[in-house]
């Protein structure tokens, strides 16, 4: 039996968040064009949610080498790392690693970076995520010209090089604090599908459990939602 409307509301609102397995309400996560991978949820991302802009624009840089020696070599593209983030405040840039969720890339950690090989002999190469804050008159173009400045000022050591990718990624801090936020943007819409059905229609919510998720929505925007079902039913059905 459908529950009357005002106790439905009042459920939505007060809905507790649930326990999850990560906590999001602080992390730095990267945003793509793909939604955050969650085992077991519907793929299909609701209309409803919040839109808003991103906290960093980001892009990916590489450093690879091809001295003979493989220490010496590591030694090189390592050197340079330090290097960059020696020179990166310098153009309101700043370093991080990692693939979803990161961390920023500093002289106490850059080592921890790893190699790959790039399917040629006597190369290694690594990566990191330049990025730079949107905001106050920065948007993409803006966060490309730094970077790009960037990368062209970090001094060259031995056979190392760098370089900057044109593939523009987006950031986000603490997704799930939002949560709340989207659940108030969810309860409005319900209320209103239910209003314009008239008193004998009521509007039923699953889902509201499930994690915060995440969707690129523009050039420095995201698209924040929880992936909840409406289902509008007759009342007293």
């Amino acid at each position: 039996m459908s529950m009357p409307r005002r106790i439905l509301f009042a459920c939505l609102t007060l809905l507790p968040t649930p326990a999850l397995a990560q906590d999001f309400s602080q992390a730095e996560v990267v945003v793509t064009g793909a939604r955050r991978e969650t085992d077991g949820f519907d793929e299909s991302r609701p209309v409803v949610g919040l839109r808003r802009a991103a906290d960093f624009a980001i892009l990916p840089v590489t450093v690879t080498g091809d001295t003979r020696d493989q220490e010496k070599r590591r030694g090189e593209i390592l050197a340079m790392v330090k290097s960059a983030i020696e020179v990166a405040a310098r153009f309101g840039v700043e370093l991080a690693m990692g693939d979803e969720v990161v961390e920023p890339l500093t002289a106490a950690n850059y080592r921890n970076l790893g190699f790959t090989t790039d399917n040629r002999p006597d190369t290694d190469r690594t990566s990191f995520l330049a990025k730079v804050r949107i905001g106050a008159g920065v948007d993409g173009a803006v966060a490309r010209d730094r970077i790009s400045r960037f990368v062209k000022a970090v001094p060259v050591v031995g056979r190392a090089e760098i370089s900057g990718s044109d593939e523009l990624t987006l950031s986000l801090v603490g997704p799930d604090k939002f949560r709340g936020e989207i659940l108030d943007i969810i309860a409005a819409d319900a209320k209103a599908v239910s209003g314009r059905l008239g008193p004998d229609y009521g509007v039923e919510i699953k889902g509201l459990d499930r994690p915060v998720e995440w969707s690129r929505a523009g050039l420095t925007e995201v698209f924040l939602y929880v992936p909840y079902n409406m289902v509008v039913r007759p009342k007293g059905n």
